[in-house]
């Protein structure tokens, strides 16, 4: 092995290694063993504390190792157990002890609340403050839907990935974390709680002499502040403060977290440009007076207006740590209209039910091992060597995830089968390049060297259009859309380097050493002469009336029927029973009997222990629903405790993200695939992945023709949409290069020719990459069920007209646009250029 590849091949080893080190521990450790596992001495009281902890194992399975093991500690001090722990200053040293070993024993890959259930927080919003704090809000819906966006952009701040948040009734709002620690949990319910009413008041200029007589005026009241003093010393200081706030703080644009000169802890904010003209009239008009910043009715600070403030910038200074200063910092930027009440707290079961989450992973893994296997009976060793680098891809891409933090939800899951596809579609690509070096007479390494060459520009610019799209995705999406930017954005990035590096490491390594003497490959698809663009046009004018189809009949005949729980909320019931019964049972119930589409079935614990069931469904679809519970499981015995109407997880602002970032990643993709190849490459492009859209989205309203009642929207679909973006484009830009390449090549012929000849040069490759692809997706469809199966559902189509809209829509554009005749290529526009001046 030379010195380059040496270093190649530590490198490689040394990101496996890395990887390997960011995923451990992948899952969580028990509890229990933990704590048995790292005391580092014992004594009696530790021996009673593990008796308690094995008897409470023992009679309470279905209770949280965490909850038992604080019981069985009880009121013991168990810091000397654990002295590598750093519990200083701590008010209850043994509680932060089980807090600092529970993150600790936490596994590294993060599922969402969709794979691995977490924590429900039910909370009642106080209407009662709509109108006493300065806002005038046309309606309690109005203040609820206000609250849901802000508690999501909150709640995705203090870094928990992808919760569901929605309205339930007509004050409350339920509230579901995924996968929280003892510790994170009260944290969260900080966050949640924290309205942060900011009032700017003025205080009266008489405000010392008042109160040192015990007097008040009408419309002030006494507000207090301890404050401490440069030697040590604190004290509590009162001020008279109007009731009536001047000013709120609904005009903050930007607030976070800065230092004193002294180095504490403090708020700066900005304001917009009309709270910024507002605060700079009122210190103008109250120069020598005090203003009072109060926080959720507690008195921050009272400065002196020493001068007019006409920046719109200000500072909030007190006794903050830095926890609390992040935190108030956070609920400024996204502040509540009303305080917010806490109700109930529970841990929920997978939103997409434990049964759809166990057969999805088996049907994951079903699928991953049948592409492995296509590749290793069809490229043989080569397909080996891809095997080899689709296993590392994983590798990576799980470790990368677990390095930043991403939590891996469905949307996310999305990503990685994207991912795989992409995987493939390079060492497809690779291996097709070198079987067509090798019939040109070239040796095993000249083949080699030229196959990875020409495949190096496909896979870069295919690789690249699809890294814009998802990195648009990650600045412009919230929710499930960032979620699925992130993954698909790492599992490209380490698909290129798989594809690109760890295969041509081992076949150079193998080269070097004379183990590889050829690379023998089946071929199946040998050269075709096909005429595709004969029926370009009648393709054409088919698949955009299949398109109006089923848009019309969507629009005019489903209607809102279209639209799932995800997208429009619906009935939500809490039911409690005797008998537990499995999700699946339900799901199967629900589905056949009651003819309930996809509905939500969540088991829940309450903080008392009592287990209750709840199913979230259509509108008016509960007493239907709960009919079918009583007649098909009587030994159950449910019985309804709650009947709320619940609002969408998918809301207007995730909605409007959604569309805005594809739209940017279409005009991104459009200007680099103009830049790399031609504008009207990058129209073709853009116009086949708005039809490959249309034409699932069209498919999907068209299955109410053929279903009961049709499939519907919902979160599981806008999942399945986003990954088509990406396989349509890769796609796209794989049968363009050829194009591109064929044109500089100068191949006789008329473009309609030149055009064929490109796609049947790649079609053994489209059709292995789509097949590929189709296999795994189909897995998940066979042996999915529930959610999975509608993504899989959604994704087959879109596999299908992606591989059809290369061929139809992308490249029957381009020929028409050109109107036949062949394009220059920039080498030619530059050699004419040349010439022309030159004469």
């Amino acid at each position: 092995m030379n010195r380059n590849n040496l270093w190649k091949f530590v490198f490689v080893l040394a990101v496996i290694f890395w990887s390997f080190y960011e995923m451990y521990p992948p899952m969580s450790g028990d509890m229990a063993q933990e704590f048995k596992k790292q005391a580092i001495r014992t004594d009696a009281a530790y021996t009673n504390i593990v008796e308690r902890l094995d008897k409470l194992q023992k009679d309470k399975p279905d209770r949280s190792s965490f909850a038992n093991l604080v019981d069985a500690v009880g009121t013991n001090d168990i810091t000397r157990y654990f002295p590598e722990y750093d519990v200083k200053g701590e008010m209850n040293p043994t509680r932060a002890v089980l807090d600092q070993m529970q993150r600790a024993a936490a596994g590294k890959i993060k599922l969402g609340l969709d794979l691995q259930g977490g924590t429900s927080f039910l909370v009642g919003m106080d209407t009662s403050k709509l109108d006493t704090n300065g806002v005038a809000l046309a309606n309690k819906d109005l203040a609820l839907s206000q609250a849901v966006e802000v508690l999501r952009k909150r709640v995705d701040r203090f870094g928990v990935a992808e919760p569901v948040i929605q309205p339930a009734g007509n004050n409350r709002i339920l509230i579901q974390l995924p996968g929280l620690s003892e510790a994170d949990k009260e944290s969260a319910t900080e966050q949640i709680q924290k309205a942060a009413f900011l009032e700017f008041r003025m205080v009266h200029p008489d405000s010392a002499n008042l109160i040192a007589q015990g007097l008040t005026e009408p419309g002030y009241e006494v507000l207090r502040k301890k404050e401490t003093a440069a030697d040590g010393t604190t004290r509590v200081n009162s001020y008279l403060v109007k009731r009536k706030p001047e000013m709120t703080g609904k005009y903050i644009k930007s607030a976070g977290v800065g230092r004193s000169p002294l180095g504490e802890p403090e708020i700066d904010f900005t304001l917009n440009s009309e709270g910024a003209d507002i605060f700079g009239q009122l210190t103008t008009d109250n120069v020598g007076q005090s203003l009072a910043i109060v926080l959720d009715g507690e008195l921050q600070s009272a400065p002196r207006i020493n001068t007019p403030i006409t920046g719109g910038r200000g500072q909030i200074t007190g006794s903050f740590t830095d926890k609390e200063a992040f935190n108030l910092a956070s609920a400024l930027e996204n502040p509540l209209q009303a305080p917010l009440i806490p109700l109930s707290q529970s841990s929920v079961d997978p939103t997409l039910g434990k049964d759809t989450v166990k057969s999805g992973f088996y049907s994951a893994i079903y699928g991953t091992i049948a592409v492995a296997a296509f590749m290793a009976i069809y490229y043989l060793f080569a397909g080996v060597v891809a095997n080899v680098a689709l296993i590392t891809n994983i590798i990576i891409l799980l470790g990368v995830m677990c390095s930043v933090g991403t939590t891996l939800t469905l949307p996310g899951i999305a990503g990685i089968v994207l991912t795989i596809g992409m995987a493939v579609d390079a060492n497809v690509l690779i291996f097709e390049r070198i079987r067509e070096e090798s019939a040109k007479g070239k040796s095993l390494r000249g083949a080699l060297a030229a196959g990875y060459d020409r495949a190096f520009g496909t896979i870069f610019d295919s690789h690249v259009t699809t890294l814009i799209s998802s990195i648009i995705l990650i600045f412009m999406g919230t929710g499930p859309i960032k979620g699925f930017g992130v993954t698909l954005t790492i599992g490209v990035a380490a698909s290129l380097f798989t594809a690109l590096v760890v295969t041509r490491l081992i076949f150079d390594f193998l080269l070097a050493k004379n183990w590889l003497k050829s690379l023998p490959m089946l071929h199946f698809i040998r050269s075709t002469k096909l005429d595709f663009m004969k029926l370009a046009k009648p393709a054409f004018i088919l698949s955009w009336t299949i398109i109006l189809i089923g848009l019309g009949y969507g629009i005019f005949v489903r209607g809102n029927n279209m639209f799932g729980v995800d997208f429009v909320g619906g009935d939500n019931l809490t039911m409690q029973f005797s008998q537990k019964v499995d999700s699946q049972k339900l799901r199967a119930a629900l589905t056949k009997d009651a003819k309930v589409i996809d509905p939500l079935i969540q088991y829940q614990k309450e903080s008392s222990g009592n287990e209750q069931l709840r199913v979230t469904s259509a509108f008016g679809t509960a007493e239907q629903v709960q009919s079918t519970l009583e007649k098909d499981f009587p030994d159950a015995k449910f019985k309804r405790i709650a009947l709320d109407k619940v609002g969408p997880t998918i809301g207007a602002e995730i909605q409007y993200a959604a569309v805005v970032a594809s739209l940017l990643s279409l005009v991104g993709i459009l200007v680099y695939v103009a830049f790399r190849y031609e504008f009207s490459f990058a129209v073709g492009a853009v116009v086949a992945v708005l039809h490959d859209v249309l034409m699932t989205i069209g498919v999907y309203c068209l299955t109410g023709l053929f279903e009961v009642h049709g499939r519907q929207f919902n979160a599981t679909m806008v999942a399945a949409v986003l990954t088509i973006i990406g396989f349509s484009i890769n796609d796209t830009i794989v049968i363009f290069d050829r194009i591109r390449e064929d044109l500089k090549l100068g191949v006789r012929g008329s473009f309609k020719d030149l055009i064929n000849q490109a796609l049947n040069q790649t079609l053994s490759r489209t059709i292995i990459t789509s097949g590929t692809v189709f296999i795994a997706t189909m897995s998940l469809y066979l042996f999915g069920g529930g959610a999975i199966n509608d993504f899989a559902f959604t994704f087959l189509v879109g596999i299908i007209t992606g591989t059809y809209s290369s061929i139809y829509i992308a490249s029957a554009l381009v020929l028409w646009w050109h109107k036949g005749a062949r394009p220059k290529t920039s080498t030619q526009v530059v050699m004419e250029n040349t010439a022309a001046s030159r004469s």
